[in-house]
């Protein structure tokens, strides 16, 4: 079972008083002959307002996902830290 999902049912975990936190978001994006189509988003959470979370990626790259598209989301701890050599 995913950390995402409860018995089978997606379970969104965050609120917008975790802006600033890591997070994991899964969004739907569409549909096809084969059912939903999601996206999922790893990052910094920078903002969530009127409906709309700013989510930073690691590479800096920032993706907005619309909060009614979204199916499941969780907070997740800091990345892990690689050691310098």
């Amino acid at each position: 079972m995913s950390d995402f999902s409860l018995r089978g049912r997606y379970v969104v975990r965050i609120t917008p008083a975790d802006v600033g936190r890591r997070v994991s978001v899964r969004a739907r994006v569409g549909e096809d002959a084969g059912g939903p189509q999601f996206t999922d988003a790893v990052g910094t959470l920078e903002s969530w307002s009127d409906g709309i979370l700013v989510i930073r990626r690691r590479d800096g790259q920032r993706t907005e996902v619309d909060e009614v598209a979204m199916v499941a989301g969780k907070t997740l701890p800091p990345p892990p830290t690689l050691p310098r050599g």
